[in-house]
C-alpha cells in the first residue's frame, strides 16, 4: 500500500508542478534543439567519414592506374573522385599525383585543369601553393609564360615563397629576361635552407648568370677587427 506523502513532501511536489507548469515547454525545446544539434552532429561526422572511406577507395584506383601506366583510366578516376568527392583531403592529393602523371605522359592539358582545380578550389593552403607551383610547371614547359607568372604573382604561405621565386625565376630566364630572373632566383637562395638540396640546385642556376652567391655572402661579411694592444 502507497505511504501517504506527509506536509513537506506535498508542498516540494507542488513546488515542481508549478515550477514545470511555468517553466516546463521551454525547457521541452531546448531539449529539443540540443537533441536535433547533437544528431546533425553525429549524422555529419558519419556523412564525413563515408565520403572519406568511399574517396580512399578512388585514390588507390588512382595510384592503381598509374603504376599500369594507364592514362585514360588515371583520368577517369580523377574525374570521379572529383565529381563524387571534391570536398575530401583524398580527391585534392589525387588531383597532384594522378596530374604530374598526365603531364608527364603527354597529356598536359589534362594535367592543367587537375592542377587548376587544386591551386582554386582545395581548402588547404598548402595543396593550393604546391598545385600553383605545378601548374606554373606545366605552362612553362608548354611555352604559356604569362600565364606561368600570372599563377606565381599571388601571394604564397610563407613555406612556398622561395619556391616560387624560383619557379618564377626559371619562367623569366625561359622569355630571356636575364636580369629579373638573377633576382628571382637569388630571392629564392636567400629564402632557402643552406643545408637543402633545393638550394643547390638554385645556386647552380645563379651559377650559369655568371654570379657565385657564395662568393657575394662572404664579400658581405665584415671583417672582424683586430684587438688593439
Amino acid at each position: 500500500m502507497a505511504k501517504p506523502l506527509d506536509l513537506e513532501e506535498q508542498e516540494q511536489l507542488d513546488e515542481l508542478k508549478h515550477f514545470w507548469k511555468q517553466y516546463g515547454n521551454p525547457i521541452t525545446w531546448v531539449l529539443i534543439v540540443v537533441l536535433a544539434g547533437v544528431a546533425s552532429w553525429n549524422g555529419w561526422n558519419y556523412w564525413q567519414r563515408t565520403q572519406a572511406a568511399q574517396a580512399s577507395v578512388l585514390f588507390d584506383e588512382v595510384e592503381r592506374a598509374i603504376q599500369s601506366g594507364e592514362a585514360a583510366r588515371v583520368e577517369r578516376a580523377l574525374t570521379d573522385i572529383r565529381d563524387k568527392f571534391g570536398r575530401t583531403t583524398f580527391a585534392q592529393q589525387a588531383q597532384l599525383l594522378g596530374a604530374r602523371f598526365l603531364h608527364e605522359n603527354g597529356k598536359s592539358e589534362v594535367a592543367r585543369s587537375a592542377l587548376t582545380w587544386v591551386a582554386d578550389k582545395a581548402s588547404d593552403d598548402g595543396y593550393q601553393a604546391i598545385a600553383r607551383l605545378r601548374l606554373a610547371a606545366v605552362l612553362l614547359d608548354t611555352k604559356q609564360y604569362d600565364d606561368a607568372l600570372a599563377r606565381l604573382a599571388a601571394p604564397f604561405p610563407a613555406a612556398f615563397t622561395a619556391l616560387a621565386a624560383d619557379r618564377r625565376g626559371d619562367v623569366l630566364a625561359a622569355q630571356g629576361k636575364s636580369a629579373e630572373a638573377l633576382a628571382a632566383y637569388q630571392a629564392a637562395y636567400a629564402g632557402l635552407d643552406a643545408r637543402s638540396e633545393y638550394r643547390r640546385m638554385v645556386e647552380v642556376k645563379l651559377n650559369a648568370l655568371g654570379v657565385d652567391p657564395q662568393a657575394n655572402a662572404n664579400q658581405a661579411v665584415p671583417a672582424v677587427p683586430t684587438e688593439v694592444k
